[in-house]
């Protein structure tokens, strides 16, 4: 976690893993909590089917404590690091809501007692599991499944939850350039699971990647460069429907994104500025400055370049 921190690294901690235990061959046969494993005597697998996912109910209240115990030293031991979230648990079955939903409220309650407070998040559930599941939890962030268009025509995030659009909940290795652009433009952090060597996920050449690695670098650029707290998805505002904006009249500042061929109309009635604008090529990293327009109306943009194309507007 230091090491994250002094890196400017947030880093999520994954109480408990939820995947491997529905699909992984020999994962309950190896799992701390088989009876094989430990001398405590506890009852996990109630049903005796040979699988321990009541590990993730609150079935047995002997094994809801020892888990407890676990979370809460967890918590005690990183509560001086700025740099955490907390996930409950990835990818677990949707069986597993009401246990999550009541470590997601363990974890606020005792670190309301501690001095520092972190966000608490959680995940799709897999198989089966439904985004409103997400929703309607305690969680202070979620990742949802592809329901609902974040695989291919992300929603505006609403301001319910703040929403981490990973491409290991939506295709598993997947997403391309416009969908980075698309998904930060409706007011989501965006997550890459990066396969690097490709050892692991072999499914395509890694070089194939680069192009989602260097924009999510770029939509940090901008978010960093823009003032992002006062920006808000507008999508209304955008012939394209994507664009991110604070139309306050002192500070005005539009971020758009157009697909090739790179047009757009961009509504500045809400601003009577004189706007800077700058065109992004996502594809080559290169800015290039335009004409100044005139707020108090709609403007017709088209980028000096071919393809995908993101336009800033700022006020002088």
């Amino acid at each position: 976690m230091k090491a994250a921190r002094d890196r400017g690294i947030y880093t999520s901690v994954m109480l408990f893993e939820g995947w491997a235990m529905q699909h992984a061959p020999g994962a309950w046969a190896h799992h701390p909590f088989h009876p094989r494993s430990h001398v405590n005597g506890l009852t996990v697998d109630i049903d005796g089917d040979g699988n321990g996912l009541e590990l993730y109910t609150l079935k047995n209240p002997a094994v809801t404590a020892v888990q407890e115990a676990s979370v809460r030293h967890v918590i005690e031991t990183v509560n001086e690091f700025d740099n955490v979230l907390y996930e409950i648990s990835n990818e677990n079955h949707p069986g597993s809501t009401e246990w999550q939903y009541h470590f997601i409220r363990f974890v606020k309650d005792r670190e309301a007692k501690l001095r520092k407070q972190h966000p608490v998040g959680m995940t799709f559930q897999y198989k089966g599991g439904k985004n409103q599941a997400l929703f309607d939890s305690p969680a202070d962030w979620i990742s949802p499944n592809p329901d609902g268009g974040y695989k291919d025509n992300p929603p505006v995030a609403d301001g319910r939850k703040v929403i981490f659009n990973d491409i290991d909940h939506l295709w598993g290795l997947g997403g391309d350039v416009a969908w980075v652009w698309q998904s930060f433009l409706h007011g989501m952090n965006v997550l890459f699971m990066d396969p690097y060597d490709s050892v692991v996920l072999k499914q395509d050449p890694e070089s194939k990647w680069e192009a989602v690695r260097r924009n999510l670098g770029y939509t940090r650029r901008y978010a960093e460069r823009v003032n992002l707290t006062a920006m808000t998805p507008r999508p209304e505002l955008a012939s394209t429907g994507w664009c991110l904006a604070n139309a306050a009249e002192k500070k005005a500042e539009y971020l758009v994104f157009s697909p090739a061929p790179g047009r757009v109309t961009v509504n500045l009635a809400a601003t009577r500025r004189h706007l800077k604008v700058e065109w992004f090529n996502p594809a080559t990293g290169e800015a290039t400055p335009g004409r100044v327009v005139d707020g108090g109306g709609s403007v017709e943009l088209a980028a000096p370049f071919t393809g995908d194309a993101v336009v800033s507007l700022s006020g002088k």
